[in-house]
Formats: structure tokens, C-alpha cells, sequence
């Protein structure tokens, strides 16, 4: 009786992180609310943790405090250090690890069954682990290439090689027929190292890991973030796949939600840039444009423009439009930026921020760096409500945003983003874009709205910039 109502307690803290979990979910797909969000499920995974070592008595009190205060002391540390700007790849490195933990416990413990109890894995187990441990290795090694991407210690560029298809499939063929081997046939073998090992789950992950660095490789720097949120997809698989070998049910539950969760978020980024998942793996977008191509562009065709300009343009606009990107972040600019919004605001000129799905490197990115700039959630607008509204705006100040505000998209149709909705900026009055130089985006393409009529060039830091034109505009008024 003692042990059926203890097991009845685990199940039901168990339920209670699991309500945790989706409430927090739903919390976190507002900027209002994301903060309580990622408490409550941060409080759901706090829970199941707690309440599993203490039923199952893992391992020593020792140890397990040991850990926890190793893993907050990196955790704290990585949070206050690491940038606004480089936490996508953080996110990545995140991933890469809940897939790596995935792998590395399902194989530990057909290793424990195999000391233990002897013989043939059941079937249920087999799978599970198997699944786990190819989704795991894909994460963990796939997430690093991408994380190495994203912070510019591997090249951001597609890296193509003649039969990488074949490659991946071989790869993809070893690790799934060494699943199989391990389903079907676990006991071959299995005296190795005194029976504690299963070679053909390490030759499995062996295989999927090799598969998740070919996997990104040949991925452009345009794509991370949706390749970002396909690996967190990846990571919650893999959390669930071992949560089946474990029979712990919390561990399914959060697995699943964050699977789910991720391939949703992958689908709504894929569609962002109208295109399909496998396009974005198979595709190799990202390549560098020709200088020639170029210099066709903008050869003449550009016009400059200063703070002390831009600030007389701002004293006749009644609507100005400011559309932060992936340089805005990178230049720390977002103050200075939501400073500019606050004075033309007061001032009576309606103010609004057009957020692309995709600027910056991580879905939500520009949100955040505004809110936390103080900018008010409903003066950030989506694409679908700002895009009807360029043609009545006087001003728009595109700050860092290369990529989504790329008229190609929409005139080109053998452009790499063909199709892909953009920012229709150029609609406006005027268009003020602050970029460091006539660079590419990550799509590697040029921009023919630099070059347009009614485009003026800002060129310099983002931050010194707007600062620039914030002081301009208070002297003035």
C-alpha cells in the first residue's frame, strides 16, 4: 500500500510539472507574458528533477549536490556573460547538449540492463533507444556546427562537395541498420568488455554524429534560424525517445512539448521565408554574390545621407516606421534606437516597429532586444499588419536589416529568396538605411533597394549612428 501510494504521489508531481510545462508554452508565445513562461517551466523541470532523484535514489546526496552546484555555477555564469547578440548560438550549444544527454543516458542504460538482467532488450526498449540515440547525435553534433556558424568560428557560408548526398545517406543508412541490429539481434557480441557493451548502439551514434555535422555543413548562415529551431525540435525527440527507455513519464511529456513546439515554430520560420524544409537542408543557400553583380547594382546608383539629414527629415514626418535587424543587435544599437521612437512619440509623430519572423538570428530575436530597450510590445508590429501601411508612412529607418527588406524577393524570380514575404519598405516616402557598408545579407545576394531613388545611405555603426541622430533631433527641439 505504502509503495502503490508513493507511486501514486510520483505520477501525480509528475502531472504537475507536466501542466507547468504547457502552461509555460503558452506563456511564452507573448512577449508580455515569456518571462513568467520560462519560470513555470523552469519550476515544472525543477519539480521533476527533485521529485525523480528522490524516488529513485539515483545517486549519492554527494554527488547529485555536487552536480547541481557545478551545473547552476556554468548556467549563472553563461547567463550574465554571454551577449544578447550571441545567444542564438547559445541556444544551439543548449540544444546540442539536451540531445548529447539523450544519447549518452539511453546507451548507459542498455549498458545497466545488459550487467543487470542479461539477455535480450525488449523490443519497446530497443526502439526507443535506437531513436534516441541517432536524434541525440544528430543534435548534439549538428548543434555545434551551427552554433560555430552562428558565432563565426566556421564559415557561414554553404560548403558544397561533390556526392554529399550519398555521403548523408550512407551515414543515415549505417545508423538506422545498426538500430535495427540492436532491435533484432542485442545479444551478438555482447560479451565484449565482460558483457557492459553494446557495440552497435556506439556504432550508431557514432554514424548519426558524423550525420549531424554533414547535415549543417552545407547549410548557409541565412538558414540558422530555422536550422536552430529544427535541432530543438530534435533535442525534445530525443528527450522523449529516452524518457520510453526509462518508462519515466515527465521525461516523455517535456520531450514531447518541446518536439512539437519546435517543429511548429520550424514550420512558421520555413514558411516566413516560402520555403520548404527541404530546401533549407538540401538546398546550399547562402552563397556569396559576384563582385560584378554588385557593381551592376549599385555602381552610381547610391546616395548618402547624414544624422544631421535624416533629423530634418524626421521634423516633417507625421508616421515614421523603424525596422531593426541582425545589425541593430550586433552594434548594441536598440537603446539608442528606442530612445529616437520615444522622442519622435512624444512629439506627436505616430512611431512603429516592423519586426520581420526571421530578422536577427532567432525567431523573436528583434522582440527581444526592443522590450528589453524598453520599446512597448504594441508599438512592434509583424509583417502581415505593418505591410499595408508602408505606402501612408512618410519615413522608414531600416537599422542592420539586409535580407527582409529585399525588394528581389518580390520582383525576382530566379532570385534565392523568390517568394520569400518581405518588408515592403521601399513603399515609403523615404527609406533611411544605417549599415556599416553595401555587404550582403546571409542569403549572400545584393539589395537593389540601397540603390533605389527614394534610399538613402546611412553608413557607420548602428549605435554611434543613432545616437548621432538622437542628439541632433533634441538640439532641435
Amino acid at each position: 500500500m505504502v509503495e502503490l501510494l508513493s507511486e501514486s504521489v510520483l505520477r501525480l508531481v509528475y502531472l504537475v510539472s507536466a501542466v507547468f510545462f504547457i502552461q509555460g508554452l503558452r506563456d511564452m508565445t507573448h512577449p508580455r507574458t515569456a518571462v513568467r513562461g520560462n519560470l513555470l517551466s523552469s519550476l515544472g523541470m525543477l519539480t521533476a528533477v527533485g521529485v525523480t532523484v528522490l524516488w529513485f535514489d539515483v545517486i549519492s546526496p554527494a554527488v547529485l549536490i555536487g552536480g547541481l552546484v557545478v551545473g547552476s555555477l556554468i548556467g549563472a555564469g553563461l547567463a550574465v556573460k554571454v551577449e544578447m547578440t550571441q545567444m542564438p548560438q547559445l541556444v544551439g550549444v543548449f540544444n546540442g547538449f539536451g540531445g548529447g544527454a539523450s544519447a549518452l543516458v539511453a546507451g548507459a542504460e542498455l549498458v545497466e540492463y545488459r550487467i543487470e538482467i542479461g539477455g535480450a532488450f525488449p523490443l519497446e526498449m530497443g526502439i526507443a533507444a535506437a531513436a534516441s540515440g541517432i536524434i541525440g547525435a544528430v543534435t548534439l553534433f549538428g548543434s555545434m556546427v551551427a552554433a560555430g556558424k552562428l558565432h563565426g568560428v566556421v564559415t557561414g557560408s554553404a560548403i558544397r562537395y561533390t556526392g554529399e548526398q550519398a555521403v548523408k545517406a550512407v551515414l543515415l543508412a549505417t545508423a538506422v541498420l545498426s538500430g535495427v541490429y540492436l532491435v533484432v539481434q542485442p545479444d551478438v557480441l555482447s560479451t565484449a568488455l565482460q558483457g557492459t557493451w553494446v557495440p552497435s548502439y556506439w556504432l550508431l551514434v557514432l554514424a548519426a554524429s558524423v550525420l549531424g555535422v554533414m547535415l549543417v555543413i552545407p547549410i548557409g548562415g541565412a538558414d540558422m534560424p530555422v536550422v536552430i529551431a529544427l535541432l530543438n525540435a530534435y533535442s525534445g525527440l530525443a528527450a522523449a525517445g529516452t524518457g520510453f527507455v526509462l518508462n519515466n513519464s515527465a521525461l516523455i511529456i517535456a520531450g514531447t512539448l518541446v518536439g512539437a513546439a519546435g517543429m511548429i515554430l520550424t514550420v512558421i520560420m520555413c514558411e516566413s521565408m516560402n520555403r520548404s524544409l527541404a530546401n533549407v537542408l538540401f538546398g546550399g543557400f547562402g552563397e556569396e554574390a559576384s563582385s560584378e553583380e554588385m557593381e551592376d547594382i549599385y555602381e552610381g546608383n547610391i546616395t548618402e545621407t547624414s544624422p544631421e539629414e535624416l533629423e530634418m527629415l524626421l521634423d516633417t514626418a507625421d508616421r515614421v516606421v523603424i525596422v531593426p535587424g541582425y545589425g541593430m543587435a550586433v552594434a548594441q544599437a536598440q537603446h539608442a534606437v528606442a530612445e529616437l521612437g520615444q522622442l519622435l512619440d512624444g512629439d506627436g509623430v505616430d512611431v512603429e516597429f516592423g519586426i520581420h519572423p526571421v530578422a536577427g538570428r532567432m525567431p523573436g530575436h528583434m522582440n527581444v532586444l526592443l522590450a528589453e530597450a524598453d520599446v512597448p510590445y504594441d508599438k512592434m508590429k509583424e509583417l502581415e499588419e505593418i505591410n499595408p501601411t508602408f505606402s501612408q508612412t512618410d519615413v522608414v529607418i531600416v537599422t542592420g536589416a539586409n535580407d527582409v527588406v529585399n525588394p528581389r524577393a518580390n520582383e525576382d524570380d530566379s532570385s534565392p529568396i523568390s517568394g520569400m514575404p518581405v518588408l515592403n519598405v521601399n513603399e515609403a516616402g523615404t527609406v533611411i538605411v544605417n549599415k556599416r557598408s553595401l555587404s550582403p545579407g546571409f542569403s549572400g545576394i545584393p539589395n537593389p533597394l540601397f540603390a533605389e531613388d527614394n534610399t538613402y545611405m546611412l553608413f557607420g555603426d548602428g549605435k554611434e549612428m543613432m545616437q548621432n541622430v538622437v542628439n541632433e533631433y533634441k538640439e532641435s527641439n
